[in-house]
């Protein structure tokens, strides 16, 4: 059986992962919110990322966010460093954290491979990569995390054109307010 791959992302009501002035504050998950984060993240294997996400999330790196004091946090940041990561960038010239790697072009027969023989999940992080992945029909699993905001413009979560049927396999509402809903790509 080959892995996985989930694409998850921290959303408006109105399916955006920033909004029109390319803030995200908006989205920062609460310690229950952000536990079930790490949960969707414990069995992964391998995150690809486009160098945006990649340089937000590479703070996670960093020892200060492996002694947080808050286990949540400390849980992600061990999660992150466990995980090998690839990077999609035509621009970026060298990582920052390890098990790390830099590719310059997205190949899906790359990605069908390494799903095929890799013995945990893969995530994507991302809404172009991910929008790249869904339209390659790579994507097996899409989680939303539907934040209490409309914020009417900026960069959409899910690219414009894609259509794809879907079977609900998660919801969960959080005492925030947020919703979670997972969906499996159906064939």
């Amino acid at each position: 059986m080959s892995a996985k791959l989930i694409y998850s992302a921290l959303t408006s009501l109105d399916g955006y992962v920033v909004d029109a002035t390319g803030r995200f504050d908006w989205a920062a998950p609460d310690d229950e919110v952000h536990a079930a984060v790490n949960d969707l993240t414990r069995n992964v294997g391998t995150q690809l990322y486009g160098r945006r996400m990649y340089e937000v999330l590479v703070a996670w790196e960093s020892d200060e966010m492996l002694a947080h004091p808050n286990a949540v946090i400390a849980d992600f940041a061990r999660l992150w460093r466990s995980a090998d990561k690839i990077v999609y960038s035509r621009s970026l010239e060298r990582v920052s954290s390890a098990r790390t790697r830099v590719e310059r072009d997205f190949d899906p027969d790359v990605i069908r491979r390494l799903k095929a023989t890799a013995d945990r999940d893969l995530s994507i992080g991302g809404p172009e990569l991910a929008g790249q992945a869904l339209r390659a029909g790579l994507v097996d699993e899409i989680h939303l995390f539907l934040n209490q905001i409309v914020v009417g413009g900026g960069t959409a979560a899910l690219p414009d054109g894609f259509r794809v049927p879907l079977e609900l396999i998660a919801e969960r509402r959080f005492a925030s307010g947020v919703v979670h809903v997972g969906y499996r790509i159906r064939a």
